[in-house]
């Protein structure tokens, strides 16, 4: 957001939100020299502080000050720059791909010989705090396109010359900066060392223009901010981030491997993670039974003309798998289960009585993803979709939609999800089916989402090839959004596979399909359980709810009896009588992120009680084993 300012009595004030005329040229002259001014809106133009020679008082100014998100993406930007000028001075043969700013800083894409390394992003730092220190300007230039073209033909720039000749627009814009040349249509901060707080965070590959039949470039990421106070607690959140990294606790607490010997993408489960896995589902199936959903399995394969009959032959053709031959017939590996539910449902003659039917599945699929961004559980090529298909009338589609907001909130919050924002993704270019149709689902999704008075936000051309949706993501304890949740409603597939009920009347009609999601991929939304509680999962998903450990010998015997009792309790309990140090076993224990110790000593044998340590430290007064069984059951019913 911009807002406008004020000189008064040498202090540089906040006023209002939007634009301001008829500001004297003094005071223009006074702001455009603010520290507080990144860049200028002229008439709705952004522009360079540097192109305002003379001002109108007729034309609407806004001043882009560094409170606003546009400041901040023309000041990383500008960094960017920085960065392409300091690589260019160290490595010559370097060429200039794009280097765009993103929501958490910037980044150049570059070719070069030399392999960059970590130590190498020291001194391109140093080189670029000497720019910065140069305070050079950011001189813009405007050029016709086609001497542009020979301009970096003759510097060895062929990315910059590919650029420019997709460019429609005759004249295009360069930036001078000491030298420096580069393409790109600003604007850009005033001097180099407006620049106050920087990092270069890492380096990547990234294939010219993502595809990977280009040329691998060198990726280096950055960041910018405008006080070393924003900076240093940006930092900080990013150390929070690698400690919360669910691939790094899916090693310190044995949960899944990734083995490139069976294939990139495609997940192991362990034992603790499949149990934590086993209680999702187990919970998710008893919730769909209570919810009057019908629970489903389905192949994971079928002949390709199902595919080419529900359009995702032809809409989702990049991300399947090449078929296979069976008996000389084409087959395909699921990447949806849809066309599975709407045979099902076509197995009968259906009526309205029987309307709505829901059916669920956990059932896995298969898309095809490049390996470059394939990332833990967050990014794989076989997850299973907690999915399900609603078959209903017309009459009967928002009241669906309202019950399956409802189910989906529920849900959320029971995993610790109480924060998440909405959206509604409208009618892409490419698309199916009648713009009556999809005027009536968008109408129904939009219409629940209000009387659920849900706040929501339009995303304009976002929906699927078949309709519109809405897409829930939540956000987690570090407040990054993830999407999880979507409700889809489509009037196309049940055209294409020409389901029907028999109405009232005794004729047949066409029903509305809803496609549903609640945790989207158990893989993502497992893995952002990991990092949304660092791998401190609460009481009832916990792969070991409790562990027994002894401080002598003498004790083993009350111990195994404890164990066992509260296993017949359904508790997942583990024993270590191991003959180690108690503080040893406590300190195992705790790194394992089991949330209750159970600590048996000789006083504890004899009084027939136990000690109880909580995995953050704390204990509890001593109890009977059986309070404490009582106290995990409850804890466990009620998903705490």
């Amino acid at each position: 957001m911009s807002i406008f300012l004020y000189y008064q009595e040498a202090n540089i004030n906040i006023i209002q939100e939007g634009a301001v005329k008829g500001l004297s040229p003094q005071d223009f002259q006074r702001l455009i020299n603010s520290p507080e001014v990144i860049a200028i809106k002229v008439d709705g133009q952004l522009k360079d502080l540097s192109e305002i020679t003379e001002i109108n008082p007729e034309v609407p100014v806004e001043f882009i000050t560094i409170n606003s998100k546009e400041a901040l993406h023309i000041y990383r930007h500008s960094a960017s720059h920085i960065l392409a000028h300091a690589v260019k001075e160290l490595y010559k043969d370097a060429n200039f791909a794009i280097g765009p700013s993103t929501d958490e800083g910037f980044y150049y894409d570059i070719d070069m010989s030399h392999t960059l390394s970590p130590e190498d992003l020291v001194q391109i730092e140093k080189k670029m705090t000497e720019i910065i220190k140069s305070n050079s300007p950011f001189v813009k230039k405007k050029l016709r396109r086609k001497d542009a073209i020979e301009f970096f033909k003759a510097r060895q720039e062929p990315y910059k010359v590919e650029l420019l000749q997709e460019i429609n627009d005759d004249e295009v814009t360069i930036y001078d900066e000491n030298g420096f040349i580069d393409l790109c249509r600003g604007p850009h901060i005033s001097k180099t060392g407006r620049i106050k707080a920087f990092k270069l965070l890492s380096i990547a590959g990234a294939y010219w223009r993502g595809d990977e039949k280009n040329k691998m470039l060198q990726r280096i990421y950055g960041t910018a901010f405008f006080t070393k106070e924003e900076l240093k607690a940006y930092l900080d959140y990013l150390e929070e981030v690698k400690r919360r990294d669910h691939r790094k606790i899916a090693k310190e607490l044995d949960l899944f491997s990734i083995n490139d010997d069976i294939g990139p993408g495609l997940i192991l489960w362990h034992p603790a993670g499949a149990i934590i896995r086993k209680t999702i589902e187990d919970f998710w199936r008893e919730e769909h039974i209570k919810a009057d959903y019908q629970i489903l399995y389905t192949p994971h394969i079928a002949r390709l003309n199902l595919w080419q009959t529900s359009g995702h032959l032809d809409f989702y053709k990049d991300n399947m798998y090449s078929p296979m031959d069976i008996d000389d017939i084409s087959y395909e590996i699921k990447p949806m289960n849809c066309p599975f539910h709407i045979s099902i449902y076509k197995s009968s003659l259906k009526s309205y009585r029987q309307l709505p039917i829901r059916y669920a599945e956990l059932g896995t699929v298969y898309r095809y993803e490049r390996s470059g961004v394939l990332h833990g559980l967050m990014r794989v090529r076989g997850f299973t979709q907690d999915d399900a298909h609603i078959f209903c009338r017309e009459d009967q589609l928002e009241q669906e939609i309202l019950k399956i907001l409802d189910f989906t909130i529920f849900i959320l919050k029971t995993f610790g999800f109480s924060s998440y924002n909405i959206y509604l993704s409208t009618r892409p270019e490419k698309y199916v089916g009648s713009l009556e149709n999809w005027q009536k689902a968008t109408s129904a999704l939009s219409k629940a989402l209000d009387l659920k008075g849900l706040q929501y936000e339009i995303d304009q051309g976002e929906g699927v090839f078949y309709g519109p949706k809405i897409d829930i993501k939540i956000k987690d304890s570090l407040n990054r959004s993830w999407q999880c949740s979507t409700i889809q409603v489509d009037f196309n597939l049940p055209e294409r596979f020409d389901i029907t009920y028999r109405g009232s009347d005794g004729k047949s009609h066409r029903p509305i399909m809803i496609h549903r999601a609640l945790m989207g991929s158990l893989e993502r939304f497992f893995g952002v359980l990991t990092e949304h509680y660092a791998g401190a999962f609460p009481l009832w998903l916990s792969p070991v709810q409790a562990i027994v450990l002894t401080i002598s010998e003498k004790v083993n015997d009350f111990a195994m009896e404890i164990t066992n009792h509260l296993k017949q309790k359904n508790i997942r309990i583990e024993l270590n009588n191991e003959n180690e140090k108690i503080g040893f076993k406590i300190r195992e224990a705790t790194l394992r992120k089991i949330p209750y110790l159970v600590i048996i000593g000789e006083k504890e044998a004899n009084d027939k009680v136990i000690t109880i340590r909580i995995r953050n430290g704390n204990n509890m007064p001593p109890m009977t084993v059986e309070d404490f069984a009582n106290l995990l059951t409850k804890q466990i019913i009620n998903k705490e």
